[in-house]
């Protein structure tokens, strides 16, 4: 049982206990905090493996914890700082638990002797014809199976979403009736990396000497300011961008080749369609195929086609245009429930581009 030292994993953990497996705990020690108190919503922090701890001996069953803080680093904390340099903005959630949480509590598993593994994210599995699916948790508020969308089916058919069919308001009720220890703990909103969220900061800091100044320009191509670097901007954006137009203006592209920052209307943030990469998809489904596709966590679902470019490669052509299909981002199909796959962001396209 994969243990965070929150509410959800520690319910998690105590549903299985009520069921009668043999359960035993793994708490991950992804990152370092500063022990000053500036931060104050985190996951992940060292104190957390105690928490987890307290939860287990409660719930009377053995909790080991592995430092896996270099693992981390290279597989999130530096694509994350990569990619906001490339002009990208990345999603580590979903490398995060494609990369570290998820491989490491498969291996750790067989080297515990255990059949299953178990989190507490919201999330189901639903078993037919042969596939074991992924599918959306029954509380819509909480759904995140748009970070597990990349799960192949070795993993889908050992792993266990104790939470799946339950509502977030009944999981922190039964952590009070249990009185399992950090019942009250509030749940954390920022990357647990970057707690502050000074996403800016926290990239200027590992830069290592890559930033790049460069220039702002607006829909006609007129320099109206400059900034420091790419990193502090993301498509979509509107605030904090260090000039006044005299009128709303958007981040509608960032290029990294020139190190150059475009504005410009909302309506240039409408995409048509997308270029997808990195992407797994489920055993069954063949493309073309028709689906709908979420282009960021709790966004809306538009219904699309996706058509194979090269492998590994598709084209996502949108049935309505969204804004801000924002490279660096996943794009994660469904068809109801039921999650097909997804895949990295490469390049929005407008109405024209997706035609041709």
């Amino acid at each position: 049982m994969a243990m965070s030292g929150g509410v959800d994993s520690s319910v998690a953990a105590a549903r299985l206990v009520a069921e009668g497996r043999d359960v035993v705990g793994v708490t991950l020690h992804l990152w370092d905090y500063p022990d000053d108190g500036s931060v104050k919503s985190r996951c992940c922090a060292p104190e957390d493996v105690h928490d987890a701890r307290r939860v287990a001996d409660v719930l009377g069953f053995p909790h080991y914890a592995f430092d896996r803080r270099e693992l981390f680093r290279e597989e999130v904390v530096e694509p994350f700082v990569d990619a906001y340099l490339g002009g990208e903005t990345p999603s580590p959630c979903v490398r995060c638990n494609r990369g570290v949480k998820l491989k490491e509590l498969e291996r750790l598993a067989d080297q515990l002797g255990a059949a299953r593994i178990a989190t507490g994210h919201y999330a189901r599995t639903v078993e037919r014809q042969g596939i074991c699916e992924l599918h959306r948790a029954r509380d819509a508020t909480k759904d995140q199976s748009y970070f597990l969308h990349m799960l192949g089916q070795d993993v889908l058919r050992r792993i266990v979403f104790p939470l799946g069919d339950a509502e977030k308001a009944e999981v922190r009720a039964e952590a009070r009736r249990l009185e399992l220890p950090g019942a009250g703990k509030g749940e954390s909103q920022e990357l647990c990396f970057v707690p502050n969220g000074r996403y800016d900061a926290f990239v200027e800091e590992r830069a290592d000497g890559r930033l790049r100044p460069g220039p702002i320009v607006d829909g006609g191509g007129r320099v109206v300011g400059a900034h420091a670097g790419i990193h502090g901007f993301t498509v979509g954006q509107r605030r904090n961008l260090g000039i006044a137009l005299g009128e709303r203006a958007y981040v509608v592209a960032v290029d990294a080749a020139t190190a150059t920052v475009r504005l410009g209307p909302r309506e240039k943030l409408l995409a048509w369609g997308a270029v997808v990469d990195e992407t797994c998809f489920a055993p069954d489904l063949e493309l073309p195929a028709s689906a709908e596709v979420v282009v960021r966590y709790r966004g809306k679902p538009v219904a699309c086609t996706i058509e194979l470019l090269l492998e590994g490669r598709v084209l996502v052509r949108l049935a309505e245009p969204l804004a801000a299909v924002v490279p660096g981002q996943f794009a994660v199909f469904y068809r109801g429930a039921r999650v097909l796959g997804g895949g990295v962001i490469r390049q929005a396209l407008g109405k024209e581009e997706r035609a041709s």
